[in-house]
């Protein structure tokens, strides 16, 4: 009995010893130790570990050089001079705008040496130069993130108006216009047309930065639905489809230029307003202020390029097929690059409104003739380009579907059929 009692105190004794020494392998060296809190992560602004500097920010002023602004911190001519060769090859400090922001960066203490001068290229770009032991620049790309965002709205004075009250950034009622400017006139929307738009907005250190893609939209004119859908299609850059899978890109644009009014239509017995004679007058007569942009209305080689002495003043014609050429009277002046034997795109600047020839107004007369003919360019049918062909059509449904809902829009059953019919032929295809 008692060799047992004493095994045991043994046991204790040592179960003790044991515990006490693994507390003392994990216990921490010393109190310091106890409550260590880790270093922070260092400040990291265009590429630069800024804890340790100031940043005094500025805007480049009217006719302000580098030289001017680094004067003023005392950096010497000498180093402003090899900091001028050493960004040659990445962003020429000649090539500085006024009204773009800097920063200068310069140690925290009495003296405030400049160590950094960053230029903003842009909102998401910018250019650093070195003024320390060593001189360089670099240029750099601010990280930008992508937000989803959804309006909506109906139309009571402007698109443009309607859409600033929803919220939205002003360039994108502008980008809505250009999606619909082949297959809707945005003079001719009345009040109680509405619309709704799923698109990105470009956000870099938290400040909004600009506007990505619209990725789908729908725009109710007259009660009528147009829907737009971006697809990249055949690796291509990014289009707009309806959801059909039918282009909203035609092979005109709806019209040449942003104008106040149509003030003449095409008629075959009109008055002309200076010579008081009843004539046709072939064309559209867009008013529109004098120096507005003119713009090709589709891919085409000008033909003409001159004077028209029965009135038309400056001009330019440009055949775009074997079927189409158009015409642009009246021009104040002529875009650079323009003449007889230039390829021009679609939307691409040709000229600019005026009143040259025979004219009441700065206007620009636009007309459109088929095979050697003058047609009504507001009657006319213009056909979509480069649609989604049927065997592409499961994957373009799929892509699209889930924007379809973010504009209030069901795939149609018909098109899921057609989808259904068109995998099951490629599959057959395929195992065969």
């Amino acid at each position: 009995m008692k060799k047992l009692r004493r095994f045991t105190i043994i046991l204790a004794a040592l179960t003790a010893l044991t515990l006490s020494c693994k507390q003392n392998e994990t216990a921490p060296e010393s109190e310091d130790e106890e409550f260590a809190v880790p270093e922070p992560e260092p400040l990291i602004r265009w590429g630069i570990n800024i804890d340790s500097l100031d940043i005094v920010d500025g805007t480049i002023g009217r006719n302000e050089l580098l030289s001017t602004i680094l004067y003023r911190y005392d950096v010497s001519s000498q180093t402003i001079y090899y900091l001028e060769k050493a960004s040659q090859d990445t962003w020429s400090v000649r090539k500085m705008q006024s009204g773009k922001p800097y920063h200068i960066l310069r140690d925290r203490d009495s003296i405030a040496t400049v160590r950094y001068f960053v230029y903003d290229i842009n909102k998401t770009d910018y250019a650093v130069y070195s003024l320390s032991d060593s001189i360089y620049s670099y240029t750099g790309t601010i990280e930008v993130d992508t937000v989803l965002n959804y309006i909506s709205g109906s139309i009571e004075s402007s698109l443009w108006n309607t859409m600033i009250e929803q919220g939205a950034a002003p360039d994108l009622a502008g980008m809505l216009a250009d999606i619909y400017s082949w297959t809707i006139d945005f003079f001719g929307i009345q009040r109680r047309d509405s619309f709704s738009v799923y698109y990105q907005e470009l956000f870099a250190d938290s400040v909004r930065v600009g506007t990505g893609n619209i990725l789908a939209a729908n725009f109710i004119t007259s009660g009528t639905d147009h829907y737009a859908f971006r697809y990249t299609y055949h690796n291509e850059r990014g289009e707009y489809f309806d959801e059909n899978g039918t282009s909203l890109r035609r092979a005109f644009l709806k019209a040449p230029l942003s104008y106040t009014r149509i003030s003449s239509k095409f008629s075959n017995a009109r008055l002309h307003p200076i010579k008081k004679v009843v004539r046709a007058h072939h064309g559209v007569d867009y008013a529109a202020p004098s120096g507005t942009p003119v713009y090709s209305v589709g891919d085409g080689v000008v033909t003409a390029r001159a004077w028209d002495s029965k009135g038309g003043g400056n001009y330019i014609k440009i055949k775009h097929n074997s079927t189409y050429t158009t015409e642009y009277m009246h021009l104040r002046g002529f875009a650079s690059g323009i003449s007889v034997g230039t390829h021009v795109s679609q939307g691409q600047l040709i000229g600019y409104v005026g009143m040259t020839g025979t004219a009441t107004g700065p206007h620009l007369d636009y007309r459109v003739f088929k095979n050697g003919t003058a047609i009504d360019p507001l009657r006319m049918d213009l056909p979509a380009v480069d649609p989604i062909a049927p065997e592409d059509m499961p994957q373009y449904l799929r892509s699209v579907s889930g924007y379809m809902k973010m504009v209030g829009l069901s795939v149609p059953d018909s098109l899921l059929i057609d989808s259904i019919k068109a995998d099951t032929i490629n599959a057959l295809n395929t195992n065969d």
